[in-house]
C-alpha cells in the first residue's frame, strides 16, 4: 500500500471526530443569526393606512375617472412628443417593425387619447403594410374601444391594404 493511501486512512478517524464539533460550531453561529437585533424589528402600523373600499364603488370610482380623462383628452390634438413624432417618422422611412415598437412603448401608451389613438393608427397601418391583418384588426378595434368616435382622414379610408380591415372593425364596433 502506499505511503499516500496510509496517511488518509490515519486522517479518517480525525475527520470524523472533528465534523459533530463542525456541525455544532455552525449551528450556533446560524442560530445568533436569527437572533440578532436587526431581524426582530417589525414595523409600526401606520394609522393612516388607506381603509379598504368597497369593489363596486371603487369601480365606479375608476369608470368615473375614465369618463373624466376621456372627455378632457378628447378635444385635445395629439401631444407632439418625441416617441410620436419617432414613430412616425420610422412609419413614413419603411421601418414599419422600428415603428410598431416605438409607437407601443410605455410613455406613449399613458398619454393623452388623442396621442393614443394617433400611436394605434399609424401601429395599425404598419401591421397592414407588413401583411399581419390579424392584428392590424385588433390594433383598431383597440383604438375604437378607446373611442368609439375614432374614424381615419378621407384619404386614409380608401387604402387597399387598411381601408377594409378598418371598416370591418367600425362595423363590429357598431353592432355591439
Amino acid at each position: 500500500m502506499s505511503r499516500r493511501m496510509e496517511d488518509d486512512r490515519k486522517m479518517i478517524p480525525f475527520a470524523r471526530q472533528l465534523l459533530p464539533a463542525a456541525v455544532a460550531t455552525l449551528a450556533a453561529l446560524l442560530a445568533g443569526c436569527a437572533s440578532y437585533p436587526i431581524f426582530d424589528k417589525t414595523p409600526p402600523r401606520n394609522a393612516d393606512h388607506p381603509k379598504a373600499v368597497p369593489v363596486v364603488e371603487r369601480d365606479i370610482n375608476a369608470t368615473r375617472a375614465k369618463e373624466r380623462s376621456r372627455e378632457r383628452d378628447r378635444d385635445e390634438a395629439p401631444r407632439d412628443t418625441g416617441g410620436l413624432r419617432e414613430g412616425i417618422r420610422l412609419y413614413n422611412e419603411g421601418d414599419y417593425n422600428g415603428a410598431i415598437k416605438r409607437l407601443s412603448a410605455r410613455d406613449l401608451n399613458n398619454g393623452p387619447l388623442a396621442t393614443r389613438l394617433t400611436a394605434l393608427k399609424y401601429t395599425a397601418f404598419s401591421y397592414c403594410v407588413t401583411s399581419r391583418p390579424a392584428l392590424c384588426r385588433q390594433t383598431f378595434d383597440k383604438a375604437l374601444r378607446l373611442d368609439p368616435d375614432f374614424d381615419l382622414a378621407p384619404g386614409e379610408h380608401g387604402h387597399p391594404l387598411w381601408g377594409p380591415v378598418f371598416t370591418k372593425a367600425k362595423q363590429g364596433i357598431d353592432a355591439r
